[in-house]
């Protein structure tokens, strides 16, 4: 499984990405055929506001896309209710695929 962070208009800090990584790896026990995550971190460029960050997860299976876009004020809350999303999904698709 590859593992690919994008961050835009800033530079993660490298807490952020051993996070992510972290996390990222446990989806192998949800679904074998992972081939690749594409995880997104971006500013939310309101002005005159506090920024919120955006986090947005791709994970490629053989034959399927998952995206889930989440939003909050920490990249860490962010990613992980996108985590959940998709973990979410990922078992809805499996679970169908078996039925």
């Amino acid at each position: 499984m590859n593992v690919n962070i994008q961050t835009v208009h800033f530079d993660a800090d490298s807490k952020l990405v051993d996070y992510i990584e972290k996390k990222t790896s446990k989806l192998t026990q949800f679904h074998e055929r992972i081939t690749k995550v594409d995880v997104y971190l971006k500013l939310d460029n309101v002005v005159h506001t506090i920024k919120d960050k955006i986090a947005e997860i791709k994970v490629h299976v053989p034959g399927y896309n998952f995206f889930v876009k989440q939003t909050s004020k920490s990249f860490e809350e962010s990613f992980d209710t996108a985590l959940d999303s998709v973990i979410t999904q990922i078992k809805r698709k499996k679970a169908k695929m078996a039925a």
